[in-house]
């Protein structure tokens, strides 16, 4: 039976004419599935549903989405990252999570990275707050520390001096779900080319239920960053809020808005 696919110019490209008219012939292509951006229940014959194909160096994965939740898109991830996506849509995922930088500001060290929703002028906004464990120095050098601010203003954030302002976006940079789990955080490529990680999970990070329907309400994530013991590991909300609070009054605090990349 055929399907209601959407399949984007990119992806065809990727999968080539013949694979994309199975396709949306009915062949290869689950009737139900998983959305892999909310993860509930969808039927390619009855609704609109969006072909994701996630690319990494050696494999490829083709995942399936509601049409409302995600566009037809190419998403290109690690080799790592993909067999992580997997191992979770396979249910092989422990579940267990760390977070390690990479990229121009990454400095041998690892950055804590914490989800949360914020109440911003009356509507919920989905967040993850960065804060390295350690200070950070200027690549090649062993100092002076820390100029992770400055660092990151030099990449396209900027100075948040109040949390009820939404920060403006960075050009270049977003945020990768795979599955509906925080795998990384992109940046642009110097070299040019598809975007790099900057920061990248360990294992794919989950996140709570309401932050991934923020983040598909949004369509894209608010990311503050702070030097090492601005914050702190908040066991609440309202507190991770009030730590962000004064860390912007004090001048601790940049930001940016990034769409989603991928699901």
């Amino acid at each position: 039976m055929p399907r209601m696919l959407d399949v984007s110019d990119e992806v065809r490209a990727e999968i080539g004419d013949e694979e994309a008219d199975r396709l949306l012939g009915g062949d290869n292509a689950p009737g139900t599935y998983d959305c892999t951006s909310c993860r509930t229940p969808g039927n390619s014959e009855r609704e609109r549903t969006s072909t994701v194909l996630f690319v990494g160096d050696e494999t490829a994965v083709l995942a399936f989405a509601h049409a409302s939740c995600i566009p037809s898109q190419v998403v290109p991830v690690s080799e790592e990252q993909l067999q992580g996506a997997v191992r979770s849509i396979t249910g092989g995922d422990a579940g267990q999570q760390g977070q390690q930088p990479s990229g121009d500001v990454p400095l041998q060290a690892e950055l804590g990275v914490t989800s949360g929703l914020l109440l911003i002028n009356g509507d919920v906004q989905p967040a993850l707050v960065v804060e390295p464990l350690v200070p950070i120095a200027r690549p090649g050098t062993t100092g002076p520390v820390d100029v992770f601010l400055e660092l990151l203003n030099e990449q396209g954030f900027a100075p948040v001096t109040a949390i009820d302002q939404l920060p403006d976006t960075s050009p270049g940079w977003s945020v990768l779900l795979v599955t509906g789990k925080l795998h990384a955080v992109l940046q642009p490529n110097v070299a040019g080319g598809p975007p790099v990680a900057w920061w990248q999970a360990h294992q794919a990070m989950q996140v709570a239920e309401e932050w991934r329907s923020a983040v598909n309400k949004t369509g894209r994530v608010l990311v503050y960053a702070a030097p090492v013991g601005t914050i702190g590991q908040q066991p609440r909300e309202d507190l991770l809020r009030e730590a962000l609070d004064r860390a912007a009054a004090s001048g601790r605090l940049v930001g940016a808005a990034m769409p989603l990349a991928g699901t």
